[in-house]
C-alpha cells in the first residue's frame, strides 16, 4: 500500500494536478462552499503520512508546491465568479475566471499539465476595457519531481512579472507543467 509511503511526495507533478482540481471547484463555486487540505503540517523526523502542505523540523519550516498552489489560490479569489468559455480539461488545459470587486480585476487561473509550452489568448466579453497591463504569476520547475525542502524551500515558488494588454485580449504563452495567475484591470 502506498497510501502512507516515504516516497510520496508533494511535488510539482502533485501540485499541476492539484491546481488543475481546483480550477473545477473555483468553476463550480456555487455548490462547492469549501474545502480544505489535510494533512497540513508535518515534523520532518516524525510523520504520519506524507504528503503534507507544510513541514517543519526544530528550526525551520517550508511550505510545499501544493502549499504554494494554495496560497496562489487563496490570494487570488477574487468575489465573484464568472464563465471561463474556455474548453477546460481539453489539451491538458484547465481554467478558472473571477472578478474582484474590490479591486476591480478580473482574474484568470490556467494550468497547463503538459509537458510543452501552449500558446493561448483569453477574450474578454462584457467588459468595456482592459488595464493596459496584467500581473502574471506564474508556477511551475525543471522537473515534475522537483520538490522544496528544509534547505530549498523555494526550489517551486511562483514567480511575478508584469505583461503589456492590448485590446481585449490576453495573449500568453503557457509555460509547461505550470499554474498561471493572470490578474487585469476592469476599465
Amino acid at each position: 500500500d502506498k497510501t502512507v509511503s516515504i516516497d510520496n511526495k508533494n511535488n510539482l507533478r502533485t501540485a499541476i494536478a492539484e491546481a488543475a482540481f481546483l480550477t473545477g471547484l473555483e468553476r463550480n463555486a456555487d455548490v462547492v462552499m469549501m474545502a480544505s487540505y489535510a494533512p497540513l503540517f508535518a515534523h520532518v523526523d516524525g510523520w504520519q503520512w506524507t504528503p503534507d502542505l507544510i513541514w517543519v523540523d526544530n528550526l525551520r519550516s517550508y511550505g510545499s508546491a501544493n502549499y504554494q498552489v494554495q496560497k496562489l489560490y487563496s490570494t487570488n479569489k477574487g468575489t465573484h465568479t464568472v464563465p471561463a468559455l474556455f474548453n477546460t480539461g481539453q489539451d491538458s488545459l484547465y481554467a478558472s475566471a473571477v472578478i474582484d470587486k474590490n479591486t476591480n480585476e478580473v482574474i484568470i487561473k490556467v494550468v497547463n499539465s503538459a509537458p510543452i509550452e501552449k500558446e493561448t489568448c483569453f477574450a474578454f466579453e462584457g467588459v468595456k476595457k482592459l488595464g493596459v497591463q496584467a500581473l502574471v504569476t506564474v508556477l511551475t520547475g525543471e522537473s515534475l519531481e522537483k520538490v522544496n525542502s528544509l534547505d530549498l524551500p523555494l526550489a517551486i515558488s511562483p514567480v511575478t512579472a508584469p505583461m503589456a494588454v492590448k485590446g481585449k485580449k490576453v495573449e500568453i504563452s503557457l509555460k509547461p507543467n505550470s499554474l498561471t495567475v493572470i490578474r487585469v484591470a476592469l476599465k
